[in-house]
């Protein structure tokens, strides 16, 4: 009932008197002005006037559904959405609730207080100011045909910025940065048995709108934010609607189809390694070779000393610019 008097004010440029929507929704006075004032809670701005009624002010920056679903073009993904103004990690929660929840589901929280990226790092994610969300999965192939998601959640990344006029690159596999420094990250992380996959989860967190005094001392020469690189405030319903919308694009083509050629050819074109030397890191040991290409398999082609071609898979080196 909330989302429909919040659809009713939307709809409306003049005061929707209470007997209005009383009428309509069948509902009586008093239920409105509770609706009407967990609406307030969420931070819609809402007027009220006696004998005139209820006139939606302003919309709040947050990432519920009801907030981003005009800009999803979408036929599942993030057409059912998980929306937190706080949570632990959008990855934890999604892996608790993707059993019994279907494909394209999201989880998205406002703030998120443990984080976490590759190798069990902290992801900074401040309140109001980024995009954490997580996308659940549920693709039908074999468990090592999984990587290749995380270059589609890239590809789909580096797209939907691309559409606001922003330009970035793509570390391989899972980086997306501006001017050498990463603005978002993504983590896979998968359920499966031996020849089947159960669900996928895709973690993607977006430094959007964070300041320079949002991020820990140790990251201010490695991590900047939307914000940051281009001089103003970003759109985040926007944004979030567009990477959604993109990777479902992507997504499909390679579910249905097998279809990859459009991730390698957004990944290898807008690559901030292909070309230079890398710093292989695989435990302790460090190796120094150079990105030549990503293959059909979304590995990437390390030629080494002797001109020895070798190809890594996504998730099991580091990777470090020899820089």
């Amino acid at each position: 009932m909330k989302n429909k008097i919040l659809e009713k004010l939307k709809q409306s440029e003049d005061f929707i008197s209470g007997q209005e929507i009383s009428k309509e929704f069948h509902i009586t006075r008093a239920a409105i002005w509770k609706y009407i004032n967990i609406l307030r809670e969420d931070g819609y701005n809402i007027e009220s006037v006696p004998s005139k009624g209820y006139r939606l002010v302003s919309l709040p920056d947050i990432l519920s559904y009801e907030e981003i679903k005009e800009y999803l073009k979408t036929d599942f993904m993030g057409r059912s959405i998980y929306y937190f103004n706080s949570i632990d990690s959008t990855n934890k929660k999604a892996k608790e609730v993707a059993q019994d929840e279907q494909e394209g589901t999201v989880i998205i929280a406002e703030e998120q207080t443990a984080g976490k990226g590759r190798m069990g790092r902290s992801w900074v994610s401040p309140k109001g100011k980024g995009i954490w969300m997580s996308l659940i999965l549920k693709p039908t192939m074999e468990p090592m045909k999984v990587p290749k998601l995380t270059l589609i959640g890239a590809a789909a990344v580096y797209k939907a910025l691309e559409n606001m006029g922003i330009k970035a690159q793509i570390k391989w596999p899972n980086d997306v940065l501006i001017d050498g420094k990463k603005i978002c990250g993504i983590l896979t992380e998968m359920s499966g048995e031996l020849n089947m996959v159960n669900y996928v989860i895709m973690g993607i967190g977006i430094n959007v709108n964070l300041d320079e005094g949002d991020f820990p001392e140790e990251l201010k020469d490695k991590a900047t934010s939307l914000k940051i690189s281009t001089g103003k405030e970003i759109n985040r319903k926007e944004l979030t609607a567009n990477i959604l919308n993109e990777f479902e694009k992507l997504y499909i083509s390679f579910k249905e189809k097998d279809q990859m050629n459009e991730v390698l050819k957004i990944c290898r074109e807008n690559s901030i390694l292909l070309g230079e030397e890398v710093k292989i890191i695989r435990g302790n040991d460090v190796r120094i070779g150079k990105a030549i290409d990503i293959n059909e398999n979304g590995e990437l082609l390390i030629k080494f000393e002797g001109d020895k071609v070798e190809s890594i898979i996504a998730g099991e080196v580091s990777l470090r610019g020899n820089d």
